[in-house]
């Protein structure tokens, strides 16, 4: 896995010099990070190990492989569902590049090579690559139309598919240094930009991610055309006048695709969760490499309604299963709750973005809420179960919702399992970040990473038991004695603050404050956009230390989120923490939690791969054995960190529970079926 630095760095040098604009931030490649935590390694090692095996062989016995070879062929028939199935290779074979940077494995790398050289084989000469199409361009995929790209805007996901190529080949290029990935990107990105632009086709992309790929080969290459036709699609979206734009159905306005109006004016966060945050997340690329201040406000609009209306207590996004969507401000149903894994890995590049621009630690408040509670929800213990969506209540009694009550090996659409593979081993990426001689700290796992201050090499050693405890030590180690700041990020739940909005709020005001020493001496300090910010000549082994408050906290929500009044949840540190039937009683729907109610923490190692659980004595209704009377007995309450559940079968689970019995609905005996999830 040795590369070129020496042609690595030139490129750098040519992708500077071609870019005078950029984030204010710049993150620390995940090539410079490498964590020995308990909590992400252990996950990014069965990643490694089971996820993204499974994920190829799937991609084999599914048929995907297949497409690529029938493509390389010119004959057969394209042998799975969607015409976007392709990108399930790119995904893992991206999830696949970042894991060999933490986890060197050469039997790994051959097998990628191997299946880069049937990509390879099944692109056209000009660049095309769409298996769909090109196994029998006389009778392609019925979602792509009789010529290229004419179906583009709705349905055949042909610049979709080469946004994800590009995602891989920039991952893959950064891991291993090999251009036979990016080759076959860049020659498909060279045709796309050959295609669209102003004075030829146009069309609003209708899976965005293409924009996102496109700035990742611009930075690699310096290319102009490629920033240039990302901004370009960007700013193709709300000017195609064949919707009915008064219609308030989201299929018929365009707003499934946020194509409703120009992107410059737009505020509110629309349409197919996974496709919006994709968008948002290249609108903020699209701001910071040209300086556009108009699609940064835009963006800063859109992300503010998110916040503060659109987002579930536990990060998920996209409330409404008809159209994977956003709903209205405020439409948060736990019983029909969607919130696609996908939309939570989006979730994370576009706050991320967010950072990166601004420099705010909100963003990484909420990055880190959708990091530890629904995005890994997604993934089973096992390492090989999933799902796609993530639920907020399951009982026995609900007939309606949309949501698996337990998990599957495999979707014939399987986006999130895929989509997985490369967001956990690329985490690292999101530690660290750098704004000229200011080091951000922003997650908090055990690990060593080196960076370059003032042209010097620093090294930090974390030291922590993150998630489950608060006592955070940084080694700092510079090269020579040097003057910087480190700002550290002291996250919202750590400052009385659940989600930098309104939209939720710790009903207990918990006043223990955030201890910092530096070397064993207790030091002052300020907080600036919700870092702890450090400056001081540094020496080398100086330690600096962080005592974050780990108290269980109640969380309210705003009383506009019809379905949470009269409810709390519960957190600890950035967890939020659900009851599951496993450990109580059969059950988790008949559970109220009073004002009064106090929690002790304990960790358990032996429980779901260990975990810290949340235990209190509170009123739980039971129904007598005749079926005739109900009343409340003490029990003692177990609660599970959220992303932890439905590991150990079907069952009921909450996460917002009464504080007390407002009523009683009596429901008679009954089979009910979940609906299907799409």
């Amino acid at each position: 896995m040795k590369r070129s630095l020496f042609a690595i760095t030139m490129l750098a040098a040519n992708a500077v010099l071609a870019q005078p604009k950029d984030y204010p931030v710049h993150s620390v490649n995940f090539t410079a990070v490498q964590f020995t935590d308990n909590f992400w390694l252990p996950r990014m090692k069965v990643n490694h190990t089971v996820t993204i095996p499974a994920s190829f062989a799937r991609c084999e016995s599914t048929g995907r492989v297949k497409n690529f070879e029938m493509a390389a062929a010119h004959t057969g028939k394209f042998c799975t569902t969607f015409p976007f199935d392709d990108t399930d290779i790119y995904k893992t074979i991206e999830g696949a590049s970042f894991s060999l940077s933490l986890f060197p494995d050469k039997k790994l790398e051959a097998y990628i090579d191997s299946l880069i050289d049937i990509v390879a084989k099944a692109q056209e000469p000009d660049g095309y690559l769409y298996t769909a199409r090109t196994i029998n361009p006389q009778q392609p995929h019925a979602w792509a139309g009789a010529e290229r790209w004419v179906k583009e805007r709705e349905l055949s996901h042909e610049l979709y598919n080469s946004g994800h190529l590009y995602e891989a080949a920039y991952a893959h290029y950064y891991a291993t240094g090999k251009k036979n990935l990016l080759n076959i990107a860049l020659k498909n990105a060279d045709l796309v930009c050959s295609v669209f632009g102003p004075g030829k086709k146009h069309v609003a992309p209708g899976h965005e991610i293409v924009e996102m790929g496109l700035v990742k080969l611009y930075r690699i290459t310096g290319k102009p055309e490629y920033l240039n036709t990302a901004k370009f699609f960007v700013e193709e979206r709300g000017h195609y006048n064949g919707y009915d734009v008064k219609s308030k159905d989201s299929w018929k306005n365009g707003s499934y695709w946020q194509d409703q109006i120009p992107v410059v004016d737009q505020r509110e966060a629309v349409g197919h969760a996974v496709r919006a945050g994709y968008l948002y997340s290249a609108v903020a690329d699209v701001a910071a490499l040209t300086g556009d201040e108009k699609l940064l406000q835009a963006v800063d609009s859109i992300w503010q309604n998110m916040v503060s209306k659109k987002i579930y207590v536990q990060g998920g996004l996209g409330a409404i299963p008809a159209g994977e969507r956003y709903g209205e401000n405020y439409e948060l149903p736990n019983g029909t709750a969607y919130n696609e894994t996908c939309a939570a890995i989006a979730g994370v590049y576009w706050n991320y973005r967010m950072f990166l621009l601004h420099g705010d630690s909100k963003y990484m408040d909420v990055l880190e809420k959708q990091l530890y509670n629904g995005l890994i929800s997604g993934l089973g213990l096992d390492g090989k179960s999933f799902f796609y969506t993530n639920a907020m209540q399951i009982t026995n009694h609900f007939s309606h919702h949309a949501m698996e009550p337990e998990r599957s090996g495999w979707f014939d659409c399987s986006c999130c399992p895929t989509n997985l593979t490369r967001l956990i081993p690329s985490i690292p990426g999101y530690v660290y970040a750098q704004k000229a001689d200011a080091v951000y700290i922003n997650l908090f796992v055990s690990g060593k990473a080196t960076m370059q201050v003032h042209g010097k090499p620093v090294q930090i050693v974390q030291q922590n038991n993150y998630p489950w405890e608060g006592a955070l030590s940084f080694t700092v180690t510079p090269q020579k004695t040097d003057a910087f700041s480190l700002l550290v990020r002291i996250p919202g739940w750590a400052r009385n603050e659940a989600i930098p909005s309104n939209l939720y709020a710790f009903s207990d005001n918990v006043t223990s404050q955030v201890a910092i020493s530096i070397n064993g001496q207790p030091v002052e300090y300020t907080i600036e956009k919700g870092y702890a910010v450090i400056k001081r000549t540094w020496k080398k082994g100086d330690v600096l230390k962080v005592d974050l408050p780990m108290d269980v906290r109640r969380v309210v929500a705003n009383e506009k989120v019809k379905d949470d009044q009269g409810k709390v949840a519960l957190q600890r540190g950035p967890l939020i923490y659900c009851a599951e039937w496993a450990d109580n009683n059969g059950k988790a729907a008949n559970i109220l939690i009073p004002s009064n109610a106090t929690f002790q923490a304990r960790f358990q190692p032996n429980l779901l791969n260990g975990v810290e659980v949340l235990q209190s004595e509170v009123p739980v209704i039971t129904v007598d054995e005749n079926a005739q009377t109900v009343s409340t007995s003490r029990k003692t309450l177990t609660a599970i960190p959220y992303y932890a559940w439905a590991n150990r079968g079907k069952g009921e689970m909450m996460v917002w529970f009464p504080v007390k019995v407002k009523d009683v609905e009596i429901i008679g005996e009954q089979t009910l079926q979940p609906i299907e999830n799409k």
